[in-house]
């Protein structure tokens, strides 16, 4: 679908049980993000996505299958379950998980505000890795509204691991990762 080029900075490939989080600018962001994780990776490692767009087609619905994506039904949200708890059933001690804090795609390209699951995630779970990752030009490739793919090249910067540290507010923590990602932008 897209070439892509990959950097690690301050990380590298490992089985161990991670949150992958990155900027969210493309219906894109999930599919290549997995895809640019190495094999075996890849085979521990679940995306999550809404469910009213990847379960909205036969092909998207086989594409979300074939990826492992953990899909969130946003209607239902707090009614049965609450995401992070659905999520850290759906990895139990096993998998990785990739998700976009911000929620919905950019429709500028810029980032918006995290919310707060990035948050749940790390104080449930202060045991996984909580690793930054920058994509760039996926919107471009797949521009909101667009079926055509554009063929550009896109580049992922994958970071260094942070953690949410002991007492640590919610809203500092949310300001911090969304740093650690914005910075991977200039490097």
């Amino acid at each position: 679908m897209s070439g892509f080029t990959v950097r690690w900075l301050g990380s590298q490939p490992d089985t161990c049980q991670r949150v992958y989080f990155a900027n969210h600018t493309s219906h894109l962001d999930a599919v290549v993000l997995w895809s640019c994780l190495p094999n075996d990776l890849r085979q521990l490692t679940r995306p999550v996505a809404a469910q009213d767009y990847w379960g909205g087609s036969r092909f998207r619905r086989f594409l979300a299958k074939s990826f492992n994506a953990i899909l969130i039904d946003r209607k239902q949200i707090k009614v049965h379950q609450s995401p992070v708890e659905l999520m850290l059933r759906e990895i139990g001690d096993v998998y990785s998980l990739i998700v976009f804090p911000e929620g919905s795609r950019a429709a500028d390209g810029e980032m918006g505000e995290f919310k707060s699951g990035l948050y749940y995630l790390a104080k449930k779970r202060p045991d996984l890795e909580l690793i930054p990752v920058y994509m760039d030009n996926l919107n471009r490739i797949l521009p909101r509204g667009e079926f055509m793919l554009v063929p550009l090249l896109s580049s992922i910067t994958i970071g260094s691991p942070i953690y949410l540290e002991a007492g640590e507010p919610k809203t500092e923590f949310l300001n911090r990762a969304s740093r650690a990602v914005k910075v991977l932008k200039e490097r």
